[in-house]
């Protein structure tokens, strides 16, 4: 063998050496606040651990069952404000406060939030709950929801007993967090300012006015970009994709600018509120309404198609 070939093997060697000797890199996406199945079965019996279900279908909770000990959350009734128009506006303080006290919730209470909707309906929750002040610390999301939990566990039909009432005191809602239509409109229609960006995470055929639903206009606020939250979770597992993927998913989006997200019903932007905030983005606020509220008022702009702006506003 040549002395160029023994040098050339010796520096494949060294490579290899320092390929071995580097960390392994994560693979999955890991926020403090996801955690698995037998996280769960290992702390379903904490003391201060209250375990809430957000089904889609609220009625599974009784006909397929649900996790032991869960409590049933009513996705429209407990996490909407059921006086206002559209109903999905968020609750008040006292309504929420009043809500979480009826599930037996302290302030020193750990909450294990899931769902069957790959973490949209518990991040509707998640966020009601960082919104008024609760220590999120605290919450914790169960990936992959119900079928994580039925991957080695059984769920029940049997009823939860009630918890004693309990004595969570929240806060007033952070106004760094929501913005409500007018916002929108004064930043992103009006003035296109360039240091707002907004978010729409329906899907894109709702996004483009093919498809009309939860509302009386198709299409999307001028100015949104569209970014499908539901993307960030594999639709087969329901689980969060890996930092790469979301990453991907959200590179169209400047980091450092201010935020606004909306869906239809408050759902879909609440996932993607909980993986911008993954993410680093400093500064996630969720429109009050969504789509819900613009989409139902007929003297509001629309635009329809597949681009952010177009008609009259792409002038």
């Amino acid at each position: 063998m040549s002395r160029t070939q023994l040098q050339g093997l010796r520096a494949l060697w060294l490579t290899a050496l320092l390929l071995l000797a580097l960390p392994a890199l994560p693979t999955r996406a890991a926020p403090a606040f996801l955690v698995d199945a037998d996280w769960l079965a290992e702390h379903l019996e904490d003391d201060n651990l209250i375990v809430l279900e957000v089904r889609y279908h609220p009625h599974r909770f009784f006909t397929v069952g649900h996790i032991p000990g869960a409590v049933q959350v009513q996705r429209f009734k407990d996490l909407g404000d059921n006086q206002a128009s559209p109903i999905m506006r968020f609750p008040s303080r006292a309504a929420f406060q009043e809500t979480l006290r009826g599930w037996g919730v302290n302030d020193d209470s750990t909450l294990v939030l899931y769902d069957d909707s790959s973490t949209a309906l518990t991040s509707r929750l998640y966020y009601l709950l960082e919104l008024y002040g609760f220590d999120m610390a605290r919450v914790k999301i169960l990936n992959g929801g119900a079928l994580e939990w039925t991957g080695f566990n059984e769920l029940t039909k049997e009823t939860t007993l009630a918890r004693p009432r309990g004595t969570v005191t929240l806060k007033e809602a952070n106004p760094d967090l929501f913005v409500e239509w007018t916002q929108v409109y004064d930043d992103v229609v009006a003035r296109r300012d360039p240091n707002v960006v907004l978010i729409d995470a329906r899907p894109h055929d709702m996004y483009s006015g093919e498809v009309i639903r939860h509302a009386i206009m198709g299409g999307h606020i001028p100015g949104a970009v569209n970014v499908v939250s539901l993307e960030g979770t594999d639709g087969q597992t329901g689980k969060w994709r890996d930092d790469a993927a979301l990453k991907a998913l959200y590179a169209s989006i400047p980091k450092y600018t201010r935020i606004y997200v909306y869906c239809h019903d408050g759902f879909r932007m609440g996932l993607a509120y909980l993986q911008l905030k993954h993410l680093g983005y400093p500064d996630v606020r969720l429109y009050n309404g969504g789509w819900s509220h613009w989409g139902n008022e007929l003297t509001l702009p629309v635009v329809e198609g597949a681009e952010p702006l177009g008609g009259d506003f792409a002038l």
